[in-house]
């Protein structure tokens, strides 16, 4: 059929591939040159190039040594000795080993008395700032302060702090009529001055993070709120908190992982020595695979240790994120 009078027939164009001849009309498809081909294989494989790297350093530097330290928990493999195959030998002498089960209590009572005043007071602090204050600039970054200082420095610092005979804080007791605290020796004592210096440490960031959690909070919320004449204490409740639920979440998990992975401040604080205490009254799961690995030269059950406690991270990482998923459905429900 003829097409009708005055249209324009259409004609369709076609770009030729980089490196690929013109094909002049009614001479059909040519055979691609090495120049398309090569064009066609780099369009293809350079998303996987560009992030190979990140996998390369990741099968390097975490997949390699996770595997290699779950096969080095499976022998008896000490320093300047040969490895022996022991199956579960190392797990059966860890399940059953006194150090071990103190070491796991000091570090679940070390990681709640860090924790749990550690994010209470940096949500207080974000509340705070995020209010119009002046010099609210200053003391964003005095908050930061702390965590870009070392644990070294800071450890060494605050055992001087606690000392018992010439320390500050005895002092400041003293003027009180509280008689010197022996806060190394002591059990309760040890823990608090140490969660002490993680709470210093760690309280200035998270509040930063709460704070850039709230300020992507809209405010027609808190404007709608103030309206309806709520107090700054019922926005917090009703407004602030259900919109940093999410970063919660992360700072629970953040902070869960570190206390399980505290091994710095305990052992600065102890002057260098692993034994957490005279009685392993600070003595953590860092400590406790530190000293078999390295004093003992244990290096397989070391590697039994790092294992479950690699276990016991994902562990609370799941309760947390349990807990707090199921509080907001059972409000919705």
């Amino acid at each position: 059929m003829a097409p009708p009078s005055g249209a324009v027939p259409a004609v369709t164009l076609d770009r030729p591939v980089p490196g690929e001849r013109a094909t002049p009309p009614g001479t059909g498809t040519p055979a691609p040159t090495w120049r398309s081909r090569l064009f066609r294989l780099e369009e293809r494989t350079a998303p996987y190039a560009y992030v190979a790297p990140f996998f390369v350093l990741f099968a390097a530097f975490g997949l390699f040594p996770l595997i290699y330290t779950a096969w080095i928990s499976l022998y008896s493999y000490e320093l300047n000795s040969d490895a022996e195959w022991v199956g579960l030998g190392n797990y059966v002498w860890l399940f059953t080993s006194d150090a071990f089960w103190n070491a796991l209590w000091k570090t679940i009572t070390l990681g709640v008395l860090s924790t749990v005043p550690q994010l209470l007071l940096a949500l207080g602090l974000a509340h705070l700032l995020h209010y119009r204050l002046r010099g609210r600039t200053f003391f964003r970054v005095a908050m930061i302060m702390p965590y870009a200082t070392s644990v070294a420095a800071a450890a060494l610092v605050f055992a001087q702090l606690f000392g018992r005979d010439a320390g500050a804080i005895n002092w400041l007791l003293g003027l009180v009529g509280v008689d010197a605290v022996d806060w190394r020796n002591g059990d309760w004592t040890a823990q608090v001055a140490i969660s002490v210096i993680v709470i210093w440490r760690w309280t200035g960031y998270n509040a930063l993070i709460y704070l850039a959690g709230m300020q992507s909070i809209s405010s027609d919320l808190y404007e709608a709120a103030a309206l309806d004449g709520a107090s700054r204490w019922q926005q917090f409740r009703h407004v602030t908190l259900p919109g940093l639920r999410p970063t919660i979440l992360f700072t629970i998990v953040v902070s869960t992982i570190g206390a399980s992975q505290l091994f710095g401040e305990p052992l600065i604080f102890g002057g260098g020595k692993p034994d957490g205490g005279a009685l392993g009254q600070y003595q953590t799961l860092g400590l406790l695979m530190y000293q078999q690995g390295w004093v003992y030269g244990a290096l397989g059950r070391a590697a039994t240790i790092a294992w479950v406690t690699f276990l016991l991270i994902i562990v609370l990482v799941l309760i947390n994120t349990r807990l707090a998923r199921r509080r907001p459905a059972e409000e919705e429900s």
